[in-house]
């Protein structure tokens, strides 16, 4: 840790004290009064938040290659060095942290204690495009999107697999199945808490897709659900799909638009929801990391 990151990370571990306003009108959705608030502290690019049990929120600085933790009394704090360049992250109920880790195109699981277990390496022979965001249903399968970005740390120079696909992977398999493989640039993705129904946003397309999960984990009757693409995305407990990208854009279980929240900088990378009551709006930023009080709680 060179002398700025010492500074940064020291400065990290006090709760936010930068507040930006929101956007009007206001959003039934946000709390009254409510406002975004910037942690204290710059990150390279900041990405896939996830929330443990207790509402603890863990999200990923991907060029730093870093994992850190903000905890429900708001403080920050570095969690993980060196973590396969993890993007996408997410809590098995056994309270692993199941991790994008595309610096070889991986699935880990990482435990409390930082133990690591490659999941997933190679799909029959080839490597990944890059798994980049995830979503684990009720029976421990997890769904993931593998667009492919070039990345400098790589020495390749394109995709050792045709397409860029969606793909699942059943609890205790090492094989995954591919669920949709008719998505431009599949990125975001996420499901909602009865099983029933996965979003899966295309980034190039700018399209967003919901699907009916079969009893298999297989998909059917995908339908566009949005006009809109997305990095990363959450739901909330009235069944909204919030979007990432241009600030964030918040959409009903029918598919109208509510309304957008206003983040600077514009581009938002993901987004979930935590703290004790799930009521915290947790908003990476590229640069910048926001939160924001709402009315409804998140389900994941």
């Amino acid at each position: 840790m060179n002398r700025i990151h010492a500074f940064l990370f020291s400065a990290c571990i006090y709760s936010c004290t930068s507040v930006v306003a929101q956007q009007s009108p206001p959003l039934s959705v946000v709390a009254p009064g409510a406002q975004l608030v910037k942690l204290p502290a710059t990150f390279a690019f900041s990405e896939g938040p996830a929330v443990n049990k207790k509402g603890d929120i863990y999200f990923t600085d991907q060029p730093n290659d870093k994992i850190w933790k903000y905890d429900t009394n708001g403080k920050l704090s570095l969690f993980m060095d060196k973590t396969g360049r993890s993007n996408g992250l997410y809590f098995d109920k056994q309270g692993n942290l199941i991790a994008c880790a595309d610096e070889k195109d991986e699935l880990w699981s990482i435990t409390p204690n930082k133990k690591v277990t490659v999941l997933l390496g190679l799909y029959e022979g080839k490597r990944l495009n890059g798994p980049n965001d995830l979503w684990i249903d009720a029976k421990g399968g997890i769904y993931f999107t593998d667009p492919y970005y070039q990345r400098d740390y790589w020495e390749r120079k394109q995709p050792d697999i045709v397409g860029q696909k969606v793909y699942y992977l059943p609890k205790g398999k090492n094989k995954p199945v591919i669920v949709d493989d008719q998505i431009v640039k599949p990125n975001g993705i996420v499901g909602t808490p009865d099983g029933k129904y996965l979003y899966v946003a295309d980034i190039a397309a700018n399209k967003t897709y919901r699907y009916e999960i079969n009893a298999d984990g297989t998909l059917k009757d995908k339908q566009e659900f949005a006009p809109l693409g997305s990095d990363g995305m959450t739901l909330d407990s009235d069944g909204n799909l919030y979007i990432t990208g241009n600030g964030v854009t918040v959409f009903d279980k029918t598919g109208k638009r509510i309304g957008n929240i206003y983040v600077s900088p514009h581009w938002t990378g993901n987004v979930c929801f935590g703290g004790k009551d799930r009521k915290t709006l947790f908003i990476t930023a590229s640069e910048a990391v926001y939160t924001l009080q709402m009315n409804v709680k998140g389900v994941e």
